[in-house]
């Protein structure tokens, strides 16, 4: 069987310039990067807005070893969609080089649902990852600057937030020390590192409406506090023009292709554990103002990247999605049921009957929002027809329309019976998209709200340090925004063994910071870290440039 990487080097890939063609985009709109990339110009899009497209979120199930496939399903649909004669956009997030070298892999699909090139999309691409690493730099080097000359702010060393970024998993970076080697290096103080998908900066690209709202979000980065607790922002030392001008071309979405020619949007990459998880609003917007249907995805399960879609990334945007696509395949369900990832291949329908709860919380926490959910199954080999029609029972017991999604062998072929669900959804127009709450309530409330209505938690506990911290957000202003949770992917705990769907728990908050220039609050929670490690076995040692300059290994 062909490799991911494979199947990709064969395809015969049309000219960006075609795929431009196709949304209504001439030579004018957009600045291509090679022949098989683009970037296009915000003032095509701006040109072609308000958009009439109807939207569409896949998400899933709680991740787990044995994979669920989100983004190939995300490509298959989107393909299917095209094949049905609906003009189809699809919007992805860019992948991270750390998880790409680690052990996750990339980020554009699987099998015959991809966008490619994947090589460069999991690589540089167009350097917009590159650009925000350089741009987050830019403003460590003013901070640090500005302690070094005087410390006119009086930033008290002891509360600086702003850690340094690199995109790149490296666990020795979590925590150091910075200014050493005497008076003329800077001022001694903690710092640390976190993976640019986690940097505010990532989170503000992806959110931001165009270049002013950008800069002005990047002036309202709370890099620290005063002795007295006042906080210092970025727009005080200098910094948000410069930035903005790293930003410049990085703030233009990307635009590429599946293997079927399907228009792809991939931009802005922020992680949905421990950001929220969605690609550009920018990007979506556009896609919307181009296309009849556009099929996005949030980051890991509707618990996750879903509910941040909805409370963060809609409001910002003005978004109202028609329909959510909930994904999930036998093998997670099996294994949210109890079984080991070596018996996966074997039918079990008992284990899988024990995980279906896990799908069965998902569906209904897509539908608190007033969306309505449709389930895909990503079908494996492994699959018997007795597990499959286990599965299909559940969902009719449960009036949610599900289909099989056939993606990874056929791509757009084998999503048609899904692409013909989601339409019939959308057309049914049934869609009344509402927050999970209102901006009003107190921040404790916002975060009780999603543990207990998203979670199932019976009730939230706050570290002495997490409760400080939210009274000074609410002192200085920032009540009236989202809360970005950050928790464990791998249940809907802030435990990742507790699978399935786990009931008498409680959520621990035990640190609470301020993305104020993204526009929310970050909750974390349980033992979620902003700079991930490499594992024993990194992906990166398989990988490597073949005589001929062929990339090998990288998936």
């Amino acid at each position: 069987m062909l490799t991911d990487i494979q199947i990709a080097q064969a395809a015969r890939l049309k000219p960006i310039t075609d795929v431009a063609a196709e949304l209504g985009l001439g030579a004018d709109d957009i600045e291509t990067y090679g022949r098989y990339k683009a970037k296009v110009r915000l003032e095509a899009i701006r040109a072609r807005e308000p958009g009439r497209g109807r939207l569409v979120l896949v998400t899933g199930t709680n991740p787990t070893a044995a994979g669920e496939g989100k983004s190939t399903v995300s490509v298959g649909l989107a393909d299917g969609l095209r094949r049905v004669g609906r003009r189809t956009v699809l919007c992805l997030r860019q992948p991270s080089l750390g998880p790409v070298f680690g052990v996750k892999g990339g980020a554009t699909g699987g099998g015959y649902a991809q966008v490619v090139p994947m090589e460069d999309i999991n690589l540089h691409f167009t350097g917009d990852f590159h650009a925000i690493t350089t741009a987050h730099a830019l403003l460590s080097a003013l901070l640090d600057n500005h302690l070094h000359q005087g410390n006119a702010l009086g930033l008290d060393v002891r509360r600086i937030t702003w850690k340094r970024a690199v995109d790149m998993n490296d666990r020795a970076l979590r925590s150091l020390v910075v200014g050493l080697g005497g008076a003329a290096n800077g001022v001694p103080r903690q710092d640390g590192f976190m993976i640019t998908a986690a940097s505010e900066v990532m989170a503000i690209l992806a959110l931001a409406l165009d270049r002013e709202d950008l800069e002005r979000r990047l002036g309202a980065i709370i890099v620290g506090y005063t002795a007295d607790g006042a906080p210092v922002r970025a727009a005080q030392l200098g910094a948000p023009g410069a930035m903005t001008l790293l930003l410049k071309d990085a703030i233009l979405p990307n635009l590429v292709q599946t293997l079927e020619g399907t228009p792809a949007f991939i931009h802005a990459g922020p992680f949905g554990n421990i950001a929220h998880g969605c690609n550009s609003l920018i990007a979506t917007r556009a896609g919307l103002a181009l296309g009849e249907v556009v099929v996005t995805e949030a980051g890991f399960g509707a618990d996750l990247g879903a509910e941040k879609f909805f409370d963060i990334k809609c409001r910002a945007g003005g978004l109202e999605p028609g329909a959510a696509v909930v994904v999930t395949t036998i093998r997670a369900l099996k294994m949210n049921g109890g079984a080991q990832k070596n018996a996966l291949a074997q039918e079990d329908v008992t284990a899988l009957r024990r995980g279906l709860p896990n799908l069965e919380k998902h569906v209904e926490n897509v539908r608190k929002f007033g969306v309505p959910p449709v389930v895909a199954l990503n079908r494996f080999a492994t699959d018997t027809p007795a597990e499959i029609e286990t599965l299909l029972e559940a969902c009719r017991e449960a009036d949610v329309p599900v289909a099989v999604a056939d993606v990874h062998a056929r791509g757009g072929a084998g999503a048609i019976k899904l692409a013909e669900l989601v339409l019939d959804t959308l057309d049914r127009g049934e869609a009344r998209f509402t927050p999970l709450y209102p901006l009003e309530l107190p921040l404790t409330a916002k975060i009780e709200t999603i543990a207990r209505e998203i979670y199932g938690a019976d009730g939230v506990d706050y570290s002495p340090a997490a409760e400080r911290e939210l009274r000074r957000l609410e002192a200085i202003g920032l009540g009236g925004v989202p809360v970005c949770m950050a928790k464990t992917q791998y249940s809907l705990s802030d435990n990742p063994a507790l699978l399935g769907r786990p009931t008498g728990f409680r959520i621990t908050v035990r640190e609470v910071t301020a993305s104020a220039g993204a526009g929310f609050v970050v909750a974390q929670t349980g033992e979620i870290m902003t700079m991930p490690g490499l594992p024993k076995y990194p992906a990166a040692e398989k990988m490597r440039l073949a005589p001929d300059g062929t990339i090998e290994g990288l998936f």
